[in-house]
């Protein structure tokens, strides 16, 4: 069974790794260096384990567009959106023996690196989905 594992951000998230000012200080060098170094080695585990399917990160909100009707007619939005309103920041397709495994898959990180005072010091969260193989079963 595949799973995707989704990681959220906010702008503010993205602003702090890239040293923009901002209401929290922005990362140093080494703490980008060790989230790097996390990631690189959480998703090589993955790899080696035969679990890996897919995975990317995204640009950040300010380079978004949300596309929504009013009454018949699309409307678009530019990014960034509110500092506080979280989007998807990126993801990681695994294939693997159950939602029990994809949890604990996800589960690891809760321990990426990161500076004290930041929001992922209380804020950090991934969802972790089944992905469905095609169109729902109806039962009779």
């Amino acid at each position: 069974m595949k799973y995707m594992i989704m990681m959220f951000g906010s702008q503010r998230d993205y602003d702090m790794l890239t040293g923009r000012p901002g209401g929290t200080p922005p990362w140093t060098e080494e703490d980008i260096a060790a989230l790097h170094a996390f990631m690189e080695k959480w998703n090589r585990d993955l790899v080696e384990s035969g679990e890996f399917v897919d995975g990317q990160g995204l640009s950040a909100p300010v380079h978004a567009r949300r596309v929504e009707l009013r009454d018949g007619v699309p409307v678009v939005t530019d990014g960034p959106y509110a500092e506080t309103q979280e989007v998807l920041a990126g993801y990681t397709i695994v294939e693997c023996d159950g939602f029990d495994r994809a949890t604990q898959i996800a589960a690891l990180l809760a321990g990426t690196p990161h500076p004290q005072g930041t929001a992922l010091s209380h804020e950090w969260y991934v969802d972790v989905r089944p992905i469905a193989g095609g169109p729902p079963q109806i039962e009779a």
